[in-house]
């Protein structure tokens, strides 16, 4: 056999190994009740349960298919006949799920997959009593790759590529052309090289005259997030030639228009959940299982799409119609930011970070690349750059993800908050003392548990915990997060350091909407709040600030033009009278979120694109920490930083990374 045909061979079979995957990934989603479905369990020879993220994604991406065949079965449920065309089905049990749903009335859905695949499938069938009698009789199966064949199922061993191969056999099946046929092709046409998918896509507009084709695969290839995926299907095999000539959904509708299709949308998944699902139906979802992976939740589905083109007279009622949604695109600044790795081995999610004094950072909590630990350490910063020297504290701080540390104007530290899991928020307060910290040199921190007396607020994470002035007195000011029972808190505390007391500070005006994942910082002995994560797993904008009164405090939104995309999951700073916003996630898909500068005095802003030619691995700023490192010059460092991207495995970033501001400010 030529070598050319031996790696073709060794593709395919990778690229048939995804179907074993992605099945008992949907099993594992439907076992934990995200939708339903009594047949996989026949389909997969071994059940495994997959994460929470996981479960989500496989159920958005069932939702997603079965919303368009139920749409597309009920504009065509008067026609005496309608097809459905599953492209690379794999083990895909829709028919099953169809057929007990009593959904296919005069309906024949057709299977075409690799002929090793259809073999099993076909064994797997014939030696299921519960399959075997979903099969409606019919004629026997023709001679060839026809291996299943019932009159409303027909299952087709048949290399999708091969145009006259597939064309002749759903001929010998009975694929009428003339039938309204919904084409699904559910992550298949990408693992092709390109000039074949093209061809499918023309092939089926050729032979269909009134169909409906239904693609649900990958895109955006190119910002972090992309390209750990890119290595994950690479390095399985199975490289997504469709990314490199589509990368965007912009791209894909072309694509199919300049193909025969006359109508086409294309949605990404955020999109879809966000607005085609009920409200009601996403609350099911997320109370399922206890869940914080908002960051890679989101990035899943900016980087998968689920699109619909027509063809033929009364198709264009199958297409998808989302609801419109507000959208605020970004006003790229024509400069950019350069961003440089730190000869420095620290990485880590959700930690929290502080400046204890000029050239000295504190790091606590969060996870890294051994797992969960109470890990705490000091970035010192000398002639010779940036050092790391891990800190031996008189008392733990625990384990603590999403928490805060806040440095008090008087010298100090409080860390308040956080959890070692979705279900367990961390109730102490601490706090590091000025007057212990000591020489760096030494490694040693002094901690002690702060004994607050009133009433405080309830625990949670993701919040913010800034220093504020009130009467000559410093407060802690605690808003927002969430915990265990709530999706976003809106509620405040006040605590006096001096007194260690909770106390009731007099706040006019309307409050920000409960969120969490956003930043505040303090500004004019108040706070300035931007962005966030709201109830509903929307993000938000802003800002608003929280400005001191007489009596006490008093909220206040900032109007800012152009406004800035909403975004969560960043950090900000205030430099003088501008807020510098960095890194994050939002849901619009120009991009990933560089720096953003707000004027609070203008009222205006500016986004800025972070260069990152000169970090060897993709950064992803999310779930890190920044602090300014030099005020007068200024400069950011960024520390940590990264997330469970899908199923794709855990990136972390490997080095902090300096960003000179300059240019911005």
């Amino acid at each position: 056999m030529p070598t050319s045909n031996r790696k073709q061979q060794g593709k395919d079979s990778a690229v048939q190994g995804t179907n074993d995957s992605s099945v008992v990934s949907k099993l594992s989603a439907a076992a934990r009740g995200y939708f339903h479905d009594d047949f996989l369990r026949h389909l997969v020879c071994k059940e495994a349960r997959r994460a929470p993220l996981v479960n989500r994604g496989y159920y958005v991406r069932w939702k997603a298919v079965d919303c368009c065949v139920r749409r597309f079965l009920h504009v065509t449920k008067n026609c005496p006949l309608r097809q459905i065309l599953s492209l690379g089905a794999g083990f895909d049990s829709a028919y099953f799920r169809l057929h007990a749903d009593e959904a296919l009335d005069g309906a024949v859905m057709f299977e075409v997959d690799f002929p090793d695949v259809s073999r099993r499938k076909a064994a797997l069938i014939a030696s299921n009593a519960t399959l075997r009698d979903a099969l409606e009789p019919g004629s026997p199966p023709p001679a060839g790759p026809v291996h299943v064949s019932s009159r409303q199922y027909q299952l087709i061993g048949v290399d999708v590529r091969e145009e006259s191969r597939v064309e002749e056999a759903l001929g010998a099946a009975g694929l009428d052309r003339t039938a309204p046929t919904l084409v699904l092709s559910e992550v298949v046409l990408t693992y092709m090289e390109t000039q074949s998918s093209d061809a499918v896509i023309s092939w089926a507009s050729r032979l269909l005259p009134r169909s409906l084709f239904v693609v649900y695969e990958q895109m955006r290839p190119g910002d972090p997030f992309g390209r750990v995926m890119q290595t994950h299907f690479r390095k399985l095999n199975s490289t997504l030639h469709g990314l490199r000539r589509y990368p965007d959904a912009a791209a894909q509708r072309r694509r199919f228009l300049d193909r025969g299709w006359e109508q086409c949308v294309c949605l990404d998944m955020n999109a879809f959940y966000l607005g085609m699902l009920p409200e009601e139906e996403r609350r099911r979802v997320e109370s399922l299982e206890p869940f914080d992976e908002y960051e890679e939740w989101h990035q899943k589905c900016s980087h998968y799409f689920i699109l619909t083109a027509s063809r033929g007279p009364s198709m264009a009622q199958t297409l998808l119609t989302p609801a419109p949604a507000p959208s605020i695109v970004p006003s790229w600044s024509p400069a950019a930011l350069s961003a440089r790795p730190v000869a420095l081995g620290v990485e880590g999610l959700g930690m929290a970070s502080t400046p204890l004094s000029p050239g000295r950072v504190l790091l606590t909590g969060g996870s890294a690349r051994g797992g969960r630990g109470p890990v705490t350490r000091m970035l010192l910063r000398d002639e010779g750059g940036w050092r790391s020297v891990d800190v031996e504290p008189t008392v733990g701080l625990g384990v603590r993800l999403y928490h805060t540390a806040t440095p008090l104007p008087g010298g100090g530290v409080v860390v308040f908050g956080g959890r070692s899991s979705p279900l367990n928020p961390v109730r102490a307060l601490m706090r590091v003392t000025p007057d212990a910290l000591g020489p760096p040199a030494t490694g040693k921190l002094c901690v002690e548990p702060m004994v607050c007396t009133g009433e405080p607020p309830a625990p949670r994470w993701r919040h913010t915990a800034t220093a504020v002035r009130h009467k000559g007195k410093s407060f802690l000011f605690v808003f927002g997060g969430k915990n265990e029972s709530e999706a976003a808190l809106s509620d405040s505390g006040f605590l006096s350091v001096d007194q260690q007391h909770w106390t009731q500070v007099p706040v006019e005006g309307a409050a920000p909407e409960a969120r969490h994942s956003h930043s505040a910082c303090s500004y004019r002995g108040g706070v300035v709040v931007f962005g966030g994560l709201d109830r509903r797993g929307v993000p938000l904008g802003g800002p608003a600030v929280l400005r001191p009164t007489d009596g006490g405090f008093s909220w206040e939104r900032v109007e800012v033009r152009p406004p800035v995309v909403p975004r969560y999951s960043h950090s900000a700073h205030v430099v003088g009278h501008r807020l510098v916003v960095v890194g994050g996630v939002w849901l619009h898909s120009d991009g990933v979120p560089g720096v953003a500068v707000v004027d609070l005095s203008a009222r205006s802003s500016a986004e800025f694109r972070l260069d990152t030619s000169s970090v060897p691995w993709p950064l992803m700023l999310h779930s890190f920490c920044s602090e300014l490192s030099d005020p007068e010059e200024p400069q950011l460092l960024l520390v940590g930083g990264g997330g469970n991207c899908f199923s794709f495995g855990t990136h972390f970033n490997l080095q902090p990374v300096t960003v000179d501001l300059r240019p911005a400010t």
